[in-house]
């Protein structure tokens, strides 16, 4: 599979179907390994004789000095411990320096991640990877290597954090000890996943001092919104099973108060790395926050490792809901839930990963005796009047509970109870984790509720796990509006399953359907990411009434329900416009002036014969093809021209489209070589009079819609300090919005 970014080809990527991208630097020879992850091909590299072992990419990549570049593989290597590097030449082919990464703290025959990072030196216009085998005692030592990666770094998407204090690839100067700790970085043997290229090789590391708690914190303080929900997490590595290993998620006013803290245990299985999460809302006096990890009752020399640490804004489990994460999801406590009737108790679920749809926990809700038990979450603020949904998702941990109930319960301005919804009551069978929902309208006066859980024992000793709690106002399925002054129909999809598949069509009056054009190609058959999809739909025609069919399939080919829109219309105020589109680009969209209806042509092949004798030729005809002809158009402004100009650049396939009555359907079409004219004699004149020589074309299939890709502005101020970095970065405004950096 290809790494997103990466400047390696294919081949010295996966090390298939040959070796040619590597060859030998240092005391080694190579050779195509068999069983890697990333296709079965390996870079074998063996040294000739005792001593230090390399070998590097055949091909050298352009760079920008100055510019932070990531490289990371993985190694299998049973004898030694390797390294990885940057090897950093200048024009003229000769090695300016190399950034190396530390050694791996011990070999292993299991696959695992080596990786390093830094800015390319004053002076480097190329880069090699070098892969390193760390002093074998003997000749005929081998290590095994593949999935290479060169290119800029690998950070999450919406981290408020840059890639230096979320990685710690560069060095470990994000990070300071808070209390009884040293800082620093390690390379120890992790197995990350082969598509998991968000962890490399090396971690920070909080090693205690002397014994008592010990903590580390993040240097940076990213900028908060007051009111927001942020979610931090990270991997950590505990020293043992029984550590007291935690994170914490801090806000900090504008004088650097720390004015709130929430914290989040790891209760470990083992020893390997878990993902701990924390959740919070930002308080009102918020203007920062910080990041901070640690150890209680550490013995001196304990170490806990931490990977890929993130503080981002949260993505609710369910679009809309009003509950806090932390009290739907149990991943640093019960949540605030209290038991209002019964015998039941509260409690996480523990260890880390035994139970949990949201993250790595549930809520356990034990009961020693048979009887009927009400649990109630905190209270959140609702809206009178309108429908509200709880959802739960429950599975029996151990015993027997013959029903479950999920229902609402209703309160005031004063907090005094309105009184409960029905409720919906489920038998919950042993073995499975069950989706159970209820809706309700709030009654008059309600300004809070609470989600509520009637559990019925049927058992002593019985306990129920209960995940992914979530409370929100009932919206329809299927929106959609139109969107005439930028031309396109913004189609909403709520409440979609998980993990399901999705296709959507267009449907116009005569039947005909027409697939929708997703962020990576036409949505046929593809998996669902989230419960809410918003499309824009730039294609949709003008002046027709359309409406949206929605299929998803639970697997494969398994159609499981299918749902419809309302119709809709996309109008043009003036009929003397059209639009020219670039399905793949829509920010480049134009409109222009329609100057006249064109003529069209529509050539043929032909050949023909003269046979003797007869009167007639003889005339051999291929396909008739599409229409050719000239779009005579205006453009009013100068901004218009600069817009038009931006979109006929990439000469990809472009997309016309007139009003109904004009004599012109939608057509797909490409555009030859350009004619922009002058309209009068002044200087000063704006107008343009244009000429495109245009052919008609297939819809493009394989074509996404560019994006962000999730990407916002808090992602470019977490990588650069000041807006004038950017200028050596990105040539325009459009390549920051795609993130396609020069060089």
């Amino acid at each position: 599979m290809a790494i997103p970014g990466n400047l390696l080809s294919a081949t010295t990527e996966m090390v298939d179907p040959n070796t040619s991208g590597w060859t030998t630097k240092l005391n080694a020879t190579i050779g195509k390994g068999s069983g890697g992850r990333n296709g079965d091909g390996c870079l074998a590299v063996k040294s000739v004789a005792a001593g230090e072992a390399q070998a590097r990419t055949v091909s050298s990549y352009t760079i920008t000095a100055g510019v932070i570049y990531q490289a990371f593989a993985d190694a299998s290597g049973a004898t030694v411990p390797e390294r990885i590097g940057i090897r950093w030449l200048n024009t003229a082919g000769t090695e300016v320096s190399i950034t190396w990464s530390l050694t791996t703290m011990a070999a292993s025959a299991s696959w695992h991640r080596i990786s390093v990072a830094g800015a390319a030196p004053v002076g480097a216009a190329k880069a090699q990877v070098v892969l390193s085998m760390m002093t074998p005692a003997a000749p005929n030592v081998i290590s095994y290597f593949e999935n290479a990666y060169l290119g800029l770094p690998m950070r999450t998407t919406g981290n408020l954090f840059g890639f230096g204090t979320e990685s710690t690839e560069i060095d470990a100067s994000g990070w300071v000890s808070e209390v009884n700790a040293t800082v620093s970085r390690q390379v120890p043997v992790a197995p990350w996943s082969v598509d998991w290229y968000w962890a490399g090789g090396h971690m920070l590391s909080l090693t205690a001092t002397a014994a008592g708690n010990a903590a580390v914190r993040a240097v940076d303080r990213p900028s908060v919104t007051p009111g927001t929900e942020y979610l931090a997490h990270a991997y950590l590595q505990p020293p043992t099973v029984a550590s007291a290993a935690w994170i914490e998620l801090r806000f900090y006013d504008s004088n650097g108060n720390q004015v709130q803290a929430t914290r989040a245990q790891l209760a470990a299985p083992g020893v390997g790395f878990y993902r701990q999460l924390v959740s919070a809302i930002a308080p009102a006096n918020a203007a920062t926050c910080g990041f901070a990890a640690g150890l209680d009752g550490a013995a001196a020399g304990q170490v806990l490792r931490l990977e890929t640490i993130v503080i981002r804004s949260l993505t609710p489990m369910v679009t809309g809901t009003v509950l806090p994460y932390a009290n739907g999801s149990f991943e640093q406590g019960t949540g605030g839930w209290t038991t209002t009737s019964g015998p039941a108790t509260l409690a996480r679920s523990t260890p880390w990963g035994a139970a949990g749809i949201a993250g790595s926990y549930a809520l356990t809700v034990s009961s020693a005796t048979a009887a009927t038990s009400t649990i109630r979450s905190p209270l959140v603020p609702v809206t009178e009047g309108v429908n509200w949904r709880a959802q739960i998702i429950t599975k029996i941990s151990t015993g027997t509970w013959t029903t479950v109930t999920v229902r609402v319960r209703w309160y005031d301005a004063g907090s005094v109870s309105l009184g409960t919804s029905t409720g919906n009551t489920y038998a919950v069978p042993a073995g499975s984790w069950y989706l159970l929902t209820s809706d309700a309208v709030a009654p008059a006066g309600a300004t809070q509720a609470a989600v509520e859980v009637v559990g019925v024992a049927s058992s002593t000793a019985a306990a129920l796990w209960v995940d992914s709690v979530a409370l929100w106002q009932v919206l329809p399925l299927t929106a959609v509006q139109a969107v005439p002054g930028d031309g396109y129909i913004r189609l909403t999809l709520r409440e979609l399953p998980d993990n399901y598949l999705i296709t959507v069509y267009r449907v116009t009056p005569d039947g005909l359907r027409a697939l929708v054009r997703g962020t990576s190609r036409l949505i046929d058959q593809q998996e669902v990411t989230g419960d809410a999809m918003v499309l824009e739909d730039h294609e949709a025609p003008l002046g027709v009434q359309v409406f949206y069919r929605i299929e998803l399939y639970s697997a494969a080919g398994v159609l499981a329900s299918t749902r419809s829109s309302d119709p809709v219309t996309l109008t043009l105020d003036d009929i003397n416009t059209a639009w020219l589109k670039d399905p793949g680009n829509p920010q480049r969209n134009c409109l222009v002036v329609m100057q006249r209806a064109p003529d069209w042509q529509r050539p043929i092949e032909q050949a023909s014969f003269v046979v003797r004798g007869r009167r007639n030729k003889v005339v051999l005809s291929g396909r008739r093809q599409g229409l050719e002809g000239d779009l005579a158009i205006w453009t009013r402004t100068d901004a218009e021209r600069e817009a038009l100009h931006l979109l006929l650049d990439s000469g990809n396939v472009l997309l016309w489209q007139a009003v109904p009555g004009m004599g012109v359907s939608d057509m797909y079409l490409s555009v030859a070589t350009v004619t922009e004219g002058r309209i009068g004699r002044l200087a000063q004149e704006q107008w343009r009079a244009w000429t495109l020589p245009a052919t008609e074309q297939d819809m493009p299939v394989t074509t996404g819609v560019n994006g962000a890709a999730g990407r916002t502005w808090q992602d470019v101020v977490a990588e650069f300090a000041t807006c004038a970095d950017l200028l050596d970065v990105y040539a325009t405004s459009e390549d920051l919005l795609l993130d396609q950096r020069m060089g």
